[in-house]
């Protein structure tokens, strides 16, 4: 029976996204700090506010063929050394604001080597503010007005925010008033911090002007760092235990119902005011982590990454109350980036740990420029290549932003001494790529279909019945009172029948005149009463002013006074204000040098460790030294006493072997002489004996009968190839022997061989080999 194979999960289809969408190009800007000194050499030159170009040092001035060369690169906009953190803000950063305040979102990094300026270019200093700062005070100078009340938004911690009665709002802020331990934030009616306010003059505050009026606003804060390619928390509130302190928790990335990464469990902070953001950002921070290099005394040592969340609803028909409709709800988030610096370890020294974050920094940014290029590949060429976003934790948190979840700008930071040509070359390369990648350009949001202006019209209406119950003193009436005037005229004498029944009557007529007459008479001194009375009225009156008069005269002489003292008491405040902000920044001061402090001290003891652990191995490499000398002054020792004994034997042996060969070679040559004699001294009748053939018995009985000491060889000794010696004579004899004939057959035969031999012998004379020598060396062997 056949049975289906088990197909495979179905990926989970992503959000469709329509074929025509409009792309943007990543804006890429270029920023060049001034040099440390005057007389450093400078690499970089701005030609043009979009151009600039890169000069070699003297050192490396010569390429392959030995040519100068020079090399320029454009930007989007360049600023110089001479620009200021308003200039830039204006260009780069104002516009992601107010596309936030639009529902879109925004990402805005800074790139470059280490030492560039990209902290000083996102945070700023205490006289002058960067990007981050600037950002908060324009978004909260825009919606400062229309915030909605604390703790009516809510994060659901699934990325998304939910919406909170007023009721259920109050109860919450209650009970985070009535816990003593929770430290309460600033609020935005107290007056500015002395030091941040320093940072953004007044002059320099700026804000948008495109705000819905009928929409309820709520800003949310969080701060992250990746180290080490690990998301820490900068905000979490973690319990300090001294007896056993545990370490941070790490955070992990997931994926929202939107698509959309987000930090799980990431602390996000509902500010109400610039003051009150930035402290929040100080204090993650304090926590962010920095360390001395050789390059950079506070250099970052991971990746920092601050997220502003903006949440807003719509308002009721009524413009009174927000919208209870989680549909309605829009958020947006600017994330500002400060990315740590690239560097090159045979620059910094840097050991240990220090040369672990290095390489997960170059990491890091290395994943970040190849997720560059495979965008690029694919947008220009038509590929569908994967881009690996998930080999790092930043190009992962921000995938959605270059699949075109809203804008994305970069600012490099280039630092002009040569000794960063190198670095910078390939920093202006990675630009250079990253300006033709393209972004989806953000779509705007559905608009709520509700009346506009409701906002203004339930604020008109308010202010209008305030005005009028001020000047009612009460409830708000158009009718005049009756009261009085029926009182007055129930006073007056009543009027008798009018009726005339008959033209004769003559007493109706004259009662009416009379009652009219007493009418008259009774007005008359009502009038009467009310002049004196209002004559007593207008003098009181006049005797009022005149004490009036001269009580604001007295008033006037008090305001006097009290402007003065006011005088001295805003005079007193501005040196109470200097007094703080001198504090404060004594208090950074003494905080970045107990920083630097504690990173000395810690490098210190590094150093003496390490010194510590050098001198524990230089001393066991010492003593292993001693100990190795001691046993190579042995072994020399022993060695030399055996090669003497071995030499001493080897000369012994090569004297007697040396003595055997010349003693044989002296009996060799007396045999050779003794049958060439006997063969001369023969007589020719007598048939010669056959020779007889040698024999070692023979040999050593004529060796006894010789003498010991061999007479002196006619010839020359030299080595042979196979390690023995031959002898060459120089002085040759020729023996010659006639003998009779010989009969017989056997008789000629043998007196054929004579001479035969004798010839023999006379070939073989002139060379002797020492072959012989030594096998009766071995035949003898006497030691």
């Amino acid at each position: 029976m056949y049975r289906p194979g088990k197909g495979k999960t179905p990926r989970r289809p992503g959000p469709k996204k329509a074929s025509n969408i409009e792309k943007d190009p990543v804006g890429v800007y270029c920023r060049i700090r001034p040099l440390g000194t005057e007389d450093e050499e400078c690499c970089v030159e701005m030609i043009s506010n979009s151009t600039i170009q890169l000069h070699a040092p003297d050192g490396l001035k010569a390429n392959r063929n030995g040519e100068y060369k020079e090399t320029q690169y454009s930007f989007k906009k360049v600023f110089g050394i001479n620009t200021t953190q308003m200039e830039l803000f204006e260009d780069v950063a104002k516009p992601l604001v107010e596309d936030l305040i639009h529902c879109k979102n925004g990402l805005l990094f800074t790139y470059g080597v280490t030492g560039s300026g990209k902290t000083y270019t996102m945070t700023g200093s205490p006289g002058d503010g960067g990007l981050l700062p600037r950002a908060l005070d324009m978004l909260f100078n825009s919606i400062g007005p229309f915030q909605a009340k604390r703790f009516v938004f809510k994060p659901d911690d699934k990325n998304g925010m939910e919406i909170q009665s007023q009721v259920d709002a109050l109860l919450e802020r209650q009970k985070r008033d009535s816990q003593p331990l929770v430290p309460k934030t600033p609020s935005s009616r107290q007056k500015a911090d002395p030091e941040f306010a320093d940072m953004i003059s007044p002059e320099e505050a700026c804000k948008s002007e495109n705000v819905d009026d009928d929409c309820c606003y709520s800003i949310f804060v969080s701060y992250i760092e990746i180290y080490n390619n690990y998301i820490y928390d900068l905000l979490e509130d973690a319990p300090f235990d001294p007896i056993r302190p545990k370490a941070t928790q790490s955070k992990i990335l997931r994926e929202d119902q939107n698509h959309n990464m987000y930090v799980a469990g990431c602390t996000e902070v509902e500010v109400k005011s610039t003051e009150e953001a930035f402290e929040v950002f100080w204090k993650g921070q304090k926590k962010r982590r920095i360390a001395n290099t050789q390059l950079n005394r506070e250099s970052s040592r991971s990746h920092s990454v601050f997220t502003v969340k903006l949440v807003q609803a719509p308002l009721d028909a009524d413009g009174d109350h927000i919208l209870q409709d989680k549909n309605q709800v829009n958020v947006s988030q600017l994330c500002l980036v400060d990315l740590a610096g690239s560097e090159r370890t045979s620059r910094t020294r840097a050991e240990g740990s220090r040369l672990r974050e290095a390489g997960n920094i170059n990491q890091s940014l290395m994943t970040l420029r190849t997720c560059m290029e495979v965008l690029r590949e694919n947008q220009m060429c038509g590929t569908n290549k994967m881009v690996p976003y998930r080999d790092s934790k930043v190009t992962h948190l921000f995938k959605n932003y270059f699949d075109g979840e809203g804008k994305v700008r970069m600012i490099v930071c280039v630092n002009p001494k040569a000794d960063d040509y190198e670095e910078t070359m390939l920093v202006m390369r990675f630009a250079e790529m990253t300006q033709e990648v393209e972004v989806a350009r953000p779509i705007d949001r559905p608009i709520c279909g509700l009346t506009p202006g409701r906002r203004h019209r339930n604020q008109a209406f308010k202010d209008e019945l305030s005005r009028r119950l001020e000047e009612r003193g009460g409830p708000i009436s158009t009718v005049d009172d009756p009261v009085p005037l029926n009182q007055l005229i129930e006073s007056l004498p009543a009027l008798p029948s009018c009726e005339l029944m008959d033209p004769a009557d003559d007493q109706t007529l004259p009662r009416m005149i009379e009652v009219l007459e007493r009418r008259r008479r009774i007005r008359q001194m009502m009038s009467e009463q009310f002049n004196k009375t209002a004559s007593a009225m207008k003098s009181m009156l006049q005797q009022f002013d005149g004490q009036l008069g001269a009580k604001e005269t007295y008033i006037h002489d008090q305001q006097s006074k009290l402007s003065e003292k006011d005088k001295v008491i805003v005079n007193q405040r501005m040196e109470i204000e200097r007094l703080d902000k001198k504090s404060k920044t004594l208090e950074y001061k003494v905080d970045i040098l107990q920083k630097t402090t504690g990173m000395y001290e810690q490098d210190k003891r590094s150093l003496e460790q390490e010194l510590e652990t050098r001198a524990q191995r230089l001393q066991r490499e010492l003593s292993e030294r001693r100990r190795m000398e001691q046993r190579m002054q042995g072994m020399v020792t022993d060695t030399k006493l055996k090669w003497e004994k071995e030499c001493e034997r080897r000369v012994n042996a090569k004297q007697l072997e040396m003595q055997n060969k010349l003693w044989v070679k002296d009996e060799k040559l007396k045999q050779l002489k003794a049958i060439v004699t006997e063969s001369s001294s023969s007589c020719p009748p007598e048939r010669p004996e056959r020779p007889e053939r040698p024999s070692r018995e023979r040999d050593c009985n004529i060796g006894q009968k010789r003498s010991a000491s061999p007479s002196p060889l006619p010839g020359n000794v030299f080595k042979t190839r196979s390690g023995g010696q031959a002898v060459q004579f120089t002085d040759i004899e020729t023996l010659k022997q006639e003998g009779p004939t010989a009969p017989s057959r056997k008789r000629r035969s043998g007196s054929a061989e004579g001479p035969a031999q004798m010839e023999d012998i006379e070939n073989r004379a002139p060379v002797a080999s020492t072959s012989l020598a030594v096998g009766y060396q071995k035949r003898r062997k006497p030691y």
